[in-house]
């Protein structure tokens, strides 16, 4: 970008007499692109609420893991039945009171093993009894231990599994947030130098016509210039005073847009403007050998799908195993207590006087499993389109992390290119301005210099942007813009 000539406004204000107007300068607050970047990893809106993502995500874990956890139980039961003695009819009804009592200790392993320790008491009063009290006690553990079905940890660990995946992606999620948001402001943060460059370009315009305006003035009064060529020129001057006008707005909307990234949430007039300069490019080393390795190991989304696939396998295993028949061993071992003192009949029990167990296999075959099949090929559908989408997935990034190496190296070569016909383009202007005031051109073909100097200048600004803009993308294709920047996620 060529260099600014301030004292060259003034000679044209002192030129142009009263009717010259500078335009007032905002106010400005300086701003680096680290800075920006660091005000909108604590303010942005968009990370503050994907950062409950990976919150949630925990508590769902806590949540599947509750699924194991032991649970205390008691029970109380006292029921009153009348009925009739098993003698001739009619006679009167008779009651008869039953009193249970039970606390228990029960749950599941991952093996899908259910237990209860149990402890119990059961009591029924009648007229067999003359309504004394005969307690039964019971203290020992019930067990049921699915064989086929719900046997194993890939049917009964699948939700922890689910769980701990999603818990890994929301993390990965979080991550592709924090890329997106860095890379948003480092391409807004170049916007806004790009807009403050154009608002440059068309104030050095503007200042090209109005030298012009001068200078033909002056060969008017001296009669060497037909009043023509100062018309021609003072069109210029007011042509390009609107593209100032337009500039000025394309800076305040790219201010807007800086600030927005950086979670600020009201935009009030007359606020100072962000001073902003170009930041300087990072060494990038293209290898397109390495490049993608590094993408399909940092990338979150990439990551972020392996786990999904990781999510259908697990449920496809849990599917499979609804495909068996349903065989549980039940079990149980203890010792009864029989007195019709409740405390005697307790001690029985403790003592292990009346030892009691059973054992057996309760079987439960569907006859057309119509759920388990359906449950079993809609996983298996869903693994296979999942595993299928990752591999498009590693061809799309494949293509986007070349295109993106690419696109550094033509950015730079347009920079590169764009310098060389500005250095041109200002010569042909100066030759062509030596021409006028030699008598041997015309006022129309230094506006066209002129224009034509503009047009290439804007050119190298935004090929300046564009090539930050390149190596933005290319972190953002490789994963590995949170790095470039130092960037700890254990921080976040």
């Amino acid at each position: 970008m060529p260099m600014r000539r301030p004292f060259l406004i003034l000679l044209l204000a002192l030129a142009a007499g009263p009717g010259f107007r500078l335009r007032a300068q905002a106010p400005s607050i300086p701003l680096a692109l680290n800075d920006a970047i660091r005000a909108a990893l604590e303010h942005n809106q968009n990370i503050k609420v994907e950062a409950y993502a990976p919150q949630i995500a925990r508590a769902n874990v806590l949540t599947a893991l509750g699924q194991f956890d032991p649970a205390l139980s008691f029970n109380r039961e006292y029921s009153r039945n009348y009925g009739y003695p098993g003698v001739v009819q009619p006679l009167p009804t008779e009651l008869v009171e039953d009193s249970t009592y039970s606390l228990a200790l029960g749950g599941t392993i991952p093996t899908g093993l259910t237990y209860s320790l149990v402890g119990s008491a059961f009591t029924e009063r009648g007229p067999y009894n003359n309504y004394t009290n005969d307690y039964a006690s019971f203290g020992g553990i019930n067990l049921t231990q699915p064989l086929l079905r719900g046997f194993g940890f890939g049917a009964n660990l699948v939700n922890v599994r689910v769980a701990k995946a999603n818990r890994a992606i929301s993390k990965w999620d979080y991550r592709q947030t924090l890329i997106n948001t860095v890379t948003n402001v480092i391409v807004g943060y170049s916007n806004l130098v790009l807009a403050h460059d154009e608002l440059e370009i068309a104030q050095h315009s503007h200042d090209l016509a109005e030298t012009l305006l001068v200078e033909n003035r002056e060969e008017f009064k001296t009669g060497n210039f037909a009043r023509s060529e100062v018309t021609s020129a003072r069109a210029q001057v007011a042509e390009r005073d609107e593209a100032i006008l337009l500039a000025e707005n394309a800076v305040l909307t790219a201010d807007n847009q800086l600030r927005q990234l950086m979670g600020e949430t009201s935009f009030p007039p007359g606020r100072p403007l962000l001073t902003v300069a170009a930041p300087e490019l990072p060494a990038v080393t293209v290898d397109p050998a390495k490049d993608l390795q590094v993408a399909l190991a940092q990338r979150p989304d990439y990551q972020a799908a392996r786990l999904g696939v990781t999510i259908n396998r697990a449920q496809e295993s849990a599917a499979r195993n609804l495909l068996l028949p349903q065989v549980n061993l039940v079990a149980s071992y203890g010792y009864n207590g029989l007195d019709n003192n409740f405390s005697a009949s307790r001690r029985m029990v403790g003592d292990r006087e009346y030892p009691a167990s059973s054992i057996g296999v309760a079987i439960s075959l569907p006859i057309t499993n119509a759920v388990g099949r359906g449950t079993a090929r809609a996983a298996r559908l869903t693994r296979e389109q999942a595993e299928e989408g990752l591999a498009l997935l590693e061809a799309q990034i494949a293509l986007n992390v070349a295109n993106a190496g690419s696109q550094i190296d033509t950015a730079h070569q347009r920079v590169i290119a764009d310098r060389a016909a500005y250095a041109l383009a200002s010569q042909t202007l100066d030759d062509e301005t030596k021409k006028l005031r030699d008598g041997y051109s015309t006022t129309f073909a230094v506006v066209q210099a002129q224009q034509s100097l503009i047009t290439v200048e804007n050119s190298v600004a935004v090929a300046t942007a564009a090539e930050r803009q390149a190596v933005a993308d290319y972190d953002q294709a490789l994963g590995t813009t949170l790095g470039r920047y130092h960037i700890d996620l254990a921080d976040k």
